[in-house]
């Protein structure tokens, strides 16, 4: 069948953000007396504060959770949101799912201050048809929520009408819970192992060898 909609993850796919998230958490957590390793915490990212935290933390309630959460957003914000950049070709590759005619839909685990500053920053606003962000779900990411909402957004689309493209292995898995398949990146740092052990379908480089291979991609269909 056919792909109508394109469900974009933001953070390490189509902007350059992982490791500015790392130090932002590593600071978060600096300040609760912990010290993990940076790997440990990337190996983490992707997910949102409510899943991230009590894996890190494990028997801390809910109330520590989004406390720390709140923390990340502020040290993000303040310290690290600036120096984000998108990755080369990211605008290029969702102007060519729009001209394709199919939906561009940003689904995110990030804050919708985030989501809202990184459109603008890659100047996609015009081109986005849906956009779903932590602040729309009750669990983030590898829960379903986020995927599954933004499947409601573009209905009567189906599962297998629409497509993610990610970069951490709980995109793939989330979106898997939903049905739906994923095109992975390394752009975010994680292993081939871990994007396929996931579930992934393909696995490309980055946004730029997406676009690149569009007409033969898992995308056109």
């Amino acid at each position: 069948m056919p792909i109508k909609a394109i469900l974009f993850d933001i953070d390490g796919t189509l902007v350059d953000s992982n490791d500015q998230h790392v130090l932002a958490w590593e600071e978060v957590f600096r300040g609760e007396g912990v010290h993990f390793d940076r790997q440990v915490i990337h190996d983490q990212i992707g997910k949102g504060a409510d899943n991230l935290v009590p894996t890190l933390l494990p028997g801390s309630d809910e109330a520590t959770h989004e406390r720390l959460g709140d923390a990340h957003g502020d040290v993000f914000k303040a310290r690290y949101l600036d120096q984000v950049q998108p990755f080369p070709g990211a605008r290029e590759l969702i102007v060519r799912v729009h001209q394709a005619g199919q939906k561009v839909v940003l689904a995110s685990s990030a804050a919708k201050s985030e989501l809202d500053h990184y459109t603008d920053l890659l100047d996609i606003r015009d081109l986005v048809a849906a956009a779903t962000s932590a602040d729309d779900v009750e669990n983030t990411k590898p829960a379903p929520d986020i995927f599954a909402t933004a499947l409601k957004k573009v209905a009567p689309l189906g599962p297998d009408e629409v497509i993610v493209v990610g970069d951490t292995p709980y995109d793939v898995s989330a979106a898997a819970k939903c049905g739906i398949a994923t095109v992975a990146l390394r752009s975010g740092k994680f292993s081939d192992e871990a994007l396929r052990g996931a579930g992934a379908m393909c696995i490309y480089d980055d946004v730029a060898a997406l676009l690149a291979d569009y007409a033969g991609s898992p995308l056109a269909g």
